[in-house]
Order: structure tokens, then sequence, then C-alpha cells
């Protein structure tokens, strides 16, 4: 089992949208290294943690399952979609999304400020320079420490 935290922006998409619908496509998604992720690492079964980006309290907010990977994110052939992508080709879609299955909202948001203060998490992809991955692996102990943070 792999361990993950995804991005969303909370306008875009919530952690209450997903508790909403149950199950979604994590679509939008318009990296390469990331749908790499999706499609050759990210298996049924994974763990992630749903992160709230882009929006005045940034932070991680609840837990998600991978219900399959890689699936063809449906935005891309879209046009009415900000994601649509005129070079994606129906035969061969360019771009993929897992499907996500909500297991629980935090009590509490963990805030990036005390992600970014606390030694356990020094070495998390998250707090790198430069690093703008809307998907990421995260270790077993960063995971279950980000969760006990957040109930």
């Amino acid at each position: 089992m792999k361990y993950w935290l995804l991005k969303s922006e909370p306008q875009e998409f919530s952690i209450d949208d997903l508790k909403r619908v149950g199950e979604q496509v994590w679509d939008g998604v318009r990296n390469y290294q990331v749908r790499n992720s999706f499609r050759d690492i990210m298996k049924s079964g994974d763990k992630a943690l749903f992160y709230h980006s882009s929006c005045k309290e940034v932070g991680v907010v609840g837990e998600m399952e991978i219900v399959s990977p890689a699936e063809v994110d449906p935005t891309q052939f879209d046009k009415k979609s900000k994601y649509y992508d005129s070079k994606s080709n129906k035969d061969a879609p360019r771009w993929l999304g897992p499907k996500v299955r909500f297991v629980a909202k935090f009590n509490k948001l963990v805030p990036l400020a005390i992600i970014r203060a606390d030694g356990r998490f020094k070495d998390m992809i998250l707090l790198r320079a430069g690093n703008r991955l809307s998907a990421f692996q995260v270790t077993k102990t960063e995971y279950n420490s980000l969760v006990k943070l957040g109930k």
C-alpha cells in the first residue's frame, strides 16, 4: 500500500463535495509527472490525504481511498471545461485521474504552517522549495501523523 497527498482548490472541489458525492474521478490534473504517477504507481486501495490549496486556509482536511487509478479524465474532452485539451485524443487520452472515495473529514484543518513547523515533516515533498505538484507520495509515518493531527 502506498500513501498520497492530493491537492484541490476547495472552490473547485472540496472535501465536503467529495463527502456529498462519495466517489469522484480526480480530474483536471495537467502535469505529466503526476499523470504518470497515477498511471504507473498508484493502486486501488492506496490511501490519500485531501489537501485544500490556493485558499485562505491551506492544509490537510481529510482522508480518501483510491478506488481505481488512471481512469480517463473526462474534462479533457469537454469544450466547456477549463481543463479541455484540444490535442487529447479519445483513442489515446492524454490525461488520467484516479477515482477516489471519501473516508473522513478531519475534525480540524492541519494547516501548512503547522506542517512546516513540525520536524516530522521536514523531508515531505510538500515543503520542498519549488514544489508545484498537485499529487505526490507521502510516507506511512507522515500520513499517520497528519491523520492524528487532524483528529
